[in-house]
């Protein structure tokens, strides 16, 4: 056997579970998946065209993530997320995001800043014609752009991980009219703006700061909201 062709087929295996784990992530995190709902096996191995072993290692792995509840005998069922469980978490991110711009930060080269200026794009457009789900996918791909900007890996994980489990309470914030969508875009615009002027400058710690900055005010008008 050749030993190229088998690393080969390694890395389409890993990268098909990747793929597909992002996928069920995502519908969980933009709420296509409402939390209590039970996920059948058999119908999302048939859509995505995978058998059911590597189906069950992605759901096991977002059950570890506390996105997923696994019940003997019963299912698989989308777990909920409340802001009051989850104060902590956000309390973490925020001192996460600030270590980005000292732990291994890395510039970003002239391919990632083109991406944030097109997620900028994306924003502004959202600023005429705003809308939940477009908004909380912007919201992740700025999120995961972010993470580009340091090379200390444990550090991107564990920011990834608990990112993930927060971001679907914004979004039942809104659907809840606890906060107000076109408030929230302007505030998200902002920042975009302000982290995109802290890159140019090469200002890494900026552009961190910023980002710890709008986590905090982001939790606080949650918070706030609920408590009305």
């Amino acid at each position: 056997m050749n030993p190229l062709n088998t690393d080969n087929s390694d890395f389409k295996a890993r990268d098909r579970f990747e793929r597909l784990h992002n996928e069920i992530r995502n519908r969980i995190c933009l709420l296509d998946y409402s939390p209590g709902m039970r996920l059948s096996e058999i119908e999302l191995a048939d859509e995505f065209g995978v058998s059911r072993t590597p189906l069950r290692r992605v759901l096991v792995r977002l059950e570890g993530e506390g996105l997923l509840q696994s019940v003997q005998g019963v299912g698989t069922f989308v777990t909920d997320a409340e802001i009051e469980e989850l104060t902590q978490t956000y309390l973490l991110r925020m001192e996460l995001a600030e270590l980005t711009g000292k732990l291994s930060p890395k510039a970003p080269d002239d391919r990632l800043m083109d991406d944030f200026r097109a997620l900028s794009r994306r924003s502004k457009h959202l600023l005429d014609a705003a809308e939940p789900r477009a908004f909380a996918q912007l919201n992740m791909d700025f999120f995961l752009a972010l993470l580009k900007l340091t090379d200390n890996e444990p550090l991107r994980e564990i920011s990834e991980r608990l990112y993930f489990q927060t971001t679907r309470i914004w979004l039942k914030s809104v659907f809840a009219s606890v906060i107000d969508l076109s408030d929230e875009v302007q505030v998200f615009d902002r920042e975009i703006d302000d982290i995109m002027a802290a890159l140019e400058l090469g200002d890494m710690h900026a552009a961190a700061l910023i980002q710890r900055a709008h986590i905090s005010m982001s939790f606080t008008r949650m918070h706030n909201g609920q408590a009305r």
